[in-house]
């Protein structure tokens, strides 16, 4: 019994309450539901804690910089992180204008990230940028934050620099999705470049 959530298999309360009530059955149902699965989440689920996927790392959110940043508390550190394989047009960037849609990816970020429980996975060989920021997947309730703002017309896919990626096949087919739209990013003729997006609020 498993739905999927962001990418990683997300195991429902039936299984786990089967799970912890089974004692001699357990190494049998892990077997079957997830490899993964320890007693320590299931009796997290049981406490009425979210469940963790152990590829990702729980985090709190301290401040929204824009579309794509944020600044968080993980594992007692706090952490700028660049979302990964993504970009908003720019808002707080002195060295640029406020670019057209800057404010309205900045609210629809802030929407998501303080609607849930948010987690971080990060992929090999690109878990951070030269200015020293984290570069992660980010999700909120097991979805993924990046796939949400490329679906709505936010975010474009960009920041290629180290393939191979987890999630870019899947991040490619969610902007070819969005494309055909021609809603906001993608409504104005010229805005996006192959070096971002070209204009800025008058």
């Amino acid at each position: 019994m498993r739905k999927r959530m962001g990418g990683v298999a997300m195991i429902t309360a039936a299984t786990f309450l089967a799970f912890y009530s089974l004692p001699s059955q357990k190494e049998e149902m892990a077997q079957e539901v997830s490899p993964h699965v320890t007693e320590d989440q299931v009796s997290n689920l049981l406490n009425g804690d979210a469940f963790v996927p152990t590829n990702q790392v729980p985090i709190t959110l301290v401040e929204i910089i824009d579309g794509d940043t944020i600044i968080v508390r993980v594992k007692g550190k706090i952490e700028t992180v660049r979302y990964l394989l993504v970009d908003t047009p720019e808002s707080k960037n002195p060295k640029k204008c406020v670019q057209l849609y800057a404010k309205e990816a900045f609210l629809r970020n802030s929407e998501l990230v303080k609607s849930g429980n948010l987690t971080l996975e990060f992929d090999l060989g690109n878990t951070e940028d030269s200015y020293g920021r984290l570069l992660a997947y980010v999700y909120v309730d097991g979805e993924s934050i990046q796939g949400t703002l490329l679906k709505e017309r936010y975010a474009r896919v960009a920041y290629i620099m180290n393939p191979p990626y987890k999630y870019l096949e899947q991040f490619r087919e969610d902007e070819g999705l969005a494309k055909r739209e021609k809603i906001n990013i993608w409504s104005r003729l010229n805005f996006l470049t192959n070096l971002g997006f070209n204009g800025c609020l008058p």
